[in-house]
């Protein structure tokens, strides 16, 4: 019962619901709750609902799943990832997509570690002679020159 009036107040954008509302809705099979956490949740809910997804295992949340792979939150991007990886291991068209999007994290943190390696570094830099220069200072001089 408790559980109910925490998914209603949570439709009603009153209250975020808990870890144990998230996970009681995993055990008795309410993915149409965990749907809308993962749509309409802050980020923390969208996290625990995408992995209680996960747990439950319904095709019928490829959707949902999907939509968040594109979520602004890499965690939850990830628990989306994680969780459409186990469910939908004969599709191969969604493995497809898990594994380069996968791919695509994987670059995303190997370059924030590299700039974050190299942020104080300090960088010497050389300054070219221009060739311009260098050729008007070769005219001056045949000009101070005597013509024969």
């Amino acid at each position: 019962m408790f559980n109910q009036i925490t998914y209603l107040l949570f439709k009603l954008k009153l209250i975020q619901p808990s870890e144990s509302a998230i996970y009681f809705w995993t055990q008795y099979g309410h993915v149409e709750k965990l749907e809308y956490a993962l749509r309409f949740g802050n980020y923390k809910t969208r996290k625990l609902s995408a992995e209680a997804l996960e747990i439950a295992g319904k095709p019928s949340s490829i959707p949902v799943l999907i939509n968040a792979m594109n979520d602004k939150v890499h965690n939850v991007s990830i628990a989306a990832l994680n969780a459409l990886e186990s469910i939908a291991e004969s599709d191969e068209l969604i493995q497809t997509i898990v594994k380069k999007r996968f791919k695509w994290i994987k670059k995303i943190r190997e370059n924030k570690a590299k700039y974050e390696a190299n942020k104080n570094k300090k960088y010497k830099i050389y300054r070219w002679e221009r060739a311009s220069k260098k050729s008007f200072d070769r005219v001056k001089e045949q000009l101070k020159k005597p013509i024969h």
